[in-house]
């Protein structure tokens, strides 16, 4: 048995980029900070702040819910998975890891408008799910 699971809690670290392919699926990349606080050990050694960036993807109905709400300096909580992919440019092999969004969930306080938020969105979304995974003829 084993289990990929990826739990985070940090700031969004740019606007989400959405791009809409084939048969109109949503895909939506950003950044997520975390951040470990400086602490000092017992025999006085100061160890600094470390933030960690992450890299987010969101698919479909979570892509889109991210391009609605999701802003930099957003506060969220996110569950996924992690992957990592390689490519090939200029005959170097290049790596990126990043997390799959299976459940995203806003954090921090709520905006005071709805000027804030998209002409299209009702009332703001605290959760949302990815629905279950729909294998399709997607490259990626």
């Amino acid at each position: 048995m084993s289990v990929n699971k990826v739990i985070l809690v940090g700031n969004v670290g740019k606007d989400p980029e959405v791009r809409y392919l084939e048969k109109n699926v949503a895909v939506a990349n950003f950044t997520l900070a975390t951040t470990e606080r400086a602490y000092s050990t017992q025999n006085g050694t100061q160890v600094p702040e470390r933030t960690e960036w992450h890299n987010i993807v969101a698919w479909r109905g979570l892509a889109e819910l991210a391009e609605k709400y999701i802003r930099k300096g957003g506060q969220l909580y996110i569950e996924g998975k992690i992957q990592t992919r390689s490519w090939e440019k200029e005959g170097i092999k290049r790596y990126t890891t990043e997390i799959y969004a299976d459940t995203i969930q806003l954090l921090g306080k709520k905006p005071e408008s709805t000027e804030q938020l998209s002409s299209v969105a009702a009332a703001p979304v605290d959760t949302i799910q990815a629905p279950p995974h729909v294998e399709d003829d997607l490259p990626f």
